[in-house]
């Protein structure tokens, strides 16, 4: 698959239309779907690629109330679980995920590393030894991976972090679902909801992380870490759901 690059934020800070798709990516009807290795191979491809395409926004939101280096991080990182893709055996999407985040955590600086290997682990524990996700595997693994960035991180909602976007985005998946909706509408709305929250950082003082030190002066400014998990999954729902 070609993943599209977009525009960077213009005038206005936000991002531009940029979709990766997958024309193929789901099997079967209804909420009976899954995804396959390949899909999720895709998956860490597409983000690997959106994070190089958006590093330096990321770092301009991080360099207002971080270290001014959460994009050229994620990057590093996400290059290198790139390089480990082909050395995978085929058919375990846990394993897949399990690589990505052990590659994460010794690659990434500053809290994203910690933070962002274990949310992937976490996926990698709940699918583990399967060959295909479906609409409740994700669930579970959507859920385990931000229980486990919680623990890590000892993040609450509203406390400015990526948290502020991975809990909407678990939520409105898991309401989806409830509601009868496809996997690839739960996707959707999961990727709407981490945008909202994302967004929602803005207003928000910071209470955990560096951004904390800033105390009032942290607030209006968008948390660059749930931009990097809107970031994910948005990535999800393009790549999964397309279309």
């Amino acid at each position: 698959m070609r993943v599209a690059r977009g525009p960077h934020p213009g005038a206005n800070g936000w991002l531009g239309s940029w979709s990766p798709r997958s024309s193929d990516g789901f099997h079967g009807k209804g909420v009976e779907v899954s995804v396959g290795y390949e899909d999720v191979d895709r998956l860490i491809r597409a983000y690997a690629d959106v994070i190089a395409d958006q590093k330096d926004y990321l770092t301009q939101l991080d360099s207002a109330i971080g270290d001014a280096d959460h994009g050229i991080n994620m990057n590093r990182g996400m290059q290198a679980a790139l390089a480990k893709l082909d050395g995978q055996a085929p058919g375990d999407v846990g394993a897949l995920f399990k690589a990505v985040g052990m590659t994460l955590v010794s690659t990434v600086g500053g809290a994203g590393g910690p933070l962002y290997g274990t949310l992937f682990l976490q996926l990698g524990t709940a699918t583990a030894g399967k060959g295909v996700i479906e609409a409740a595997d994700w669930a579970a693994a959507l859920s385990a991976a931000v229980a486990g960035v919680q623990s890590r991180g000892k993040a609450e909602p509203q406390d400015k972090t990526m948290v502020d976007a991975l809990i909407p985005a678990r939520d409105a998946y898991e309401a989806a679902l409830g509601d009868g909706a496809t996997f690839a509408d739960a996707l959707r709305r999961s990727a709407t909801a981490a945008e909202e929250g994302m967004k929602a950082t803005i207003p928000l003082v910071a209470r955990k992380g560096r951004a904390s030190y800033l105390g009032e002066r942290s607030a209006g400014h968008q948390d660059p870490g749930a931009t990097s998990s809107w970031l994910l999954v948005k990535t999800v729902a393009d790549t999964w759901a397309g279309d």
